[in-house]
């Protein structure tokens, strides 16, 4: 039997956890995942599920089999892009990840534009906020927004991310304008979970770092949520300027503190090697930081005056 095929079959039923789930997204009969299961076990010489009523677990030899098996259909992807005429050219899929807000403001434009360039390529864009394990979900690209990049990653800078500090009119108009970073401390703050939740960062005007610790009733792993909760007047908000920008051009935010600027971050990149990089993954790279850096409208945005 073809052992890529029972690779897959393998990894579809230790991430589903059932073989049932993974005959359904294999498009494959029970019967059919049962037999390539057998033939796996047989190949390995050890068993590699513990099966129970409910769901079904790896034993060490699974644990073992399965980073093989993930090994072995990462190299079948990289030989079936390598082969032919076209072996330099972009194509085959991309898996990316980043969160709901870069993909509504910039990469839902941005893929489009790529896939429009290299037609033989396609992106599956995933939502998520939280850093994944790209290996195990086999995940080409993250992009992150961050400023403090751990040190074991691979990863490139695409482009900088400003931030502004905002509220809207109805809050202000109860509880007052702060002026100074300071005055944040007193002021009910809406923090994201992953990021600055209690401890807000800004350089003055003599480029002096200021500290600022907050505090408030929500918190949320999705800034596009605290972003509609700012707009309601729920509070006071450190948004990306990209999100925030539309907004307070609108009138339904007003933007804050003047003479301080947030802590600005990096929109980063993320891969998980430099030596095996497709071609695709290599162009979308390239195409992204040329992208960040020339369109007119991500730029009229993240140029926004605060």
């Amino acid at each position: 039997m073809d052992r890529i095929t029972a690779a897959q079959v393998f990894v579809s039923i230790a991430e589903r956890g059932s073989m049932i789930a993974a005959a359904e997204a294999l498009d494959m009969s029970r019967a059919m995942v049962t037999r390539y299961l057998a033939e796996m076990e047989e190949w390995a010489g050890a068993r590699l599920l513990h099966r129970s009523t409910r769901r079904l677990s790896l034993t060490d030899a699974g644990d073992l089999t399965l980073a093989r098996c993930r090994r072995m259909l990462e190299l079948a992807d990289a030989m079936e892009v390598a082969g032919g005429a076209d072996a330099d050219s972009p194509q085959g899929l991309l898996r990316i990840t980043c969160s709901q807000s870069l993909a509504q403001a910039a990469l839902s434009v941005a893929v489009t534009a790529f896939l429009k360039r290299y037609p033989r390529t396609a992106v599956d864009l995933q939502m998520n906020n939280r850093a994944v394990n790209l290996v195990e979900q086999r995940i080409d690209l993250a992009l992150r927004i961050t400023n403090a990049l751990e040190p074991n990653l691979i990863a490139r800078q695409l482009a900088q991310c400003d931030s502004v500090v905002c509220a809207a009119p109805s809050y202000l108009a109860e509880r007052g304008t702060p002026l100074r970073a300071g005055d944040l401390a007193a002021h009910n703050c809406l923090t994201y979970t992953y990021f600055g939740k209690s401890l807000w960062q800004f350089t003055d005007r003599d480029g002096e770092a200021v500290s600022v610790p907050v505090s408030g009733n929500l918190s949320a792993n999705e800034d596009l949520i605290l972003l509609k909760a700012a707009v309601e007047g729920a509070g006071i908000a450190l948004q990306p300027l990209y999100s925030a920008a539309p907004l307070i051009a609108e009138g339904k935010l007003a933007a804050l503190l003047p003479d301080y600027a947030p802590q600005q971050m990096g929109i980063y990149g993320i891969y998980t090697s430099r030596q095996h990089m497709s071609p695709a993954l290599r162009a979308m790279l390239d195409f992204l930081l040329d992208w960040f850096a020339r369109d007119p409208a991500w730029l009229e945005i993240t140029h926004a005056a605060n």
